[in-house]
């Protein structure tokens, strides 16, 4: 599928050029799955006068030769900014994008929402890695059914490099891979962020298209040193409607968006949205009220990403190893549009 489109992109001229899309290396990524089709168009000039034209020509085009697809098509424009120069010799430099996934408060789901936003992301054909950099209450190994993975070292140049897990095509790196389940973690903060730039940096990543980072819970030394460590290109806020959790969000957010932090929000997710009973699929209880995640973004500015119930299959397949968007339908769908727009979002973003 990713060789028919790539064929029909380099039939499309550039109007200004008479050069294909493809030899132009206007074309940044095209990814294919069952039913679904993304291509990332790239213009070296900002508002670039012919974006909007040929992002519309290679819709058509596409929508007409492939008509059972759906297709995305985003558009950058503009050089894409660089990439500071580590700190130290690192294995991220092949990462295209980091997102970081945050919540004011714990309790909401963030992790859950981590895990399944990176299946989504891998069924929509995209290479993704999640780093578990909730140090004192590492989630991931259990969401990934990897709890008794043990990292291996492998030497690389004059470098150890971690060996990450691998689990449904996404690799993961946790603290969780280097403690028993039973611990109790009594580090000092200074220890906690010493063991996640470790993570960072040696962690053989290889080349990924997205990187998430599961952040704890709050704003403290671990957000701060992510962002010190890893050039991070979006943060996606997770909440519930209730007023309480709205109130946090608040607080990280406007961390995001400290002059000294300055990290594009792509959007806000609100969790446990609401309940439908397996025997009432048409009846909705709103057990931690209604719409608050919501309201807050229209207010403050940001997008909103989408809405997740509560739903049993979810939480089974957590507990089961087993993210609940790579084996329900219905899961399936909801975090694939969240992850649509996270994608557009962040892209738009790199503009």
């Amino acid at each position: 599928m990713e060789n028919r489109i790539q064929s029909l992109l380099s039939e499309i001229l550039h109007p200004e050029t008479g050069k294909d899309l493809v030899q132009s290396g206007f074309v940044e990524h095209v990814a294919a799955t069952a039913g679904k089709a993304t291509v990332v168009l790239r213009f070296a000039k900002a508002r670039d006068p012919f974006a909007i034209k040929i992002k519309n020509t290679v819709e058509e085009t596409l929508r007409r030769e492939l008509p059972s697809t759906e297709v995305l098509v985003v558009v950058k424009e503009g050089g894409a900014p660089p990439r500071p120069e580590p700190k130290t010799l690192t294995s991220t430099g092949s990462i295209a994008r980091v997102i970081a996934v945050a919540s004011g408060k714990g309790g909401v789901g963030k992790s859950t929402v981590t895990a399944n936003l990176a299946v989504a992301l891998r069924d929509m054909g995209y290479r993704v890695g999640v780093l578990d950099a909730d140090i004192y209450g590492p989630s991931q190994p259990r969401m990934f059914g990897v709890e008794g993975y043990v990292p291996d070292a492998v030497r690389e140049g004059d470098q150890d490099r971690i060996v990450p897990a691998r689990s449904m095509e996404i690799l993961l790196m946790s603290i969780g891979f280097f403690i028993r389940p039973t611990d109790a973690l009594l580090w000092r903060g200074a220890m906690a962020v010493n063991a996640l730039k470790q993570m960072i940096h040696q962690t053989q990543w290889g080349a990924l298209d997205f990187l998430l980072v599961d952040l704890p819970p709050g704003t403290g030394d671990i957000h701060l040193s992510i962002i010190g460590e890893l050039k991070i290109d979006a943060a996606v806020i997770v909440s519930t409607p209730q007023q309480v959790a709205v109130a946090d969000v608040v607080r990280g957010v406007e961390m995001f968006r400290n002059e000294n932090v300055a990290i594009p929000i792509a959007g806000i997710v609100e969790n446990m949205a609401w309940f439908t009973p397996e025997e009432l699929p048409e009846a909705r209880y709103y057990l931690f009220g209604r719409g608050g995640a919501r309201r807050y973004a229209e207010e403050c500015g940001v997008a909103f990403l989408g809405e997740i119930p509560i739903v049993q299959s979810i939480m089974e397949s957590a507990d089961d190893g087993r993210p609940a968007a790579g084996i329900d339908p219905r899961v399936g769908e909801w975090y694939r549009a969240i992850a649509e727009k996270t994608v557009e979002k962040v892209m738009t973003n790199g503009q």
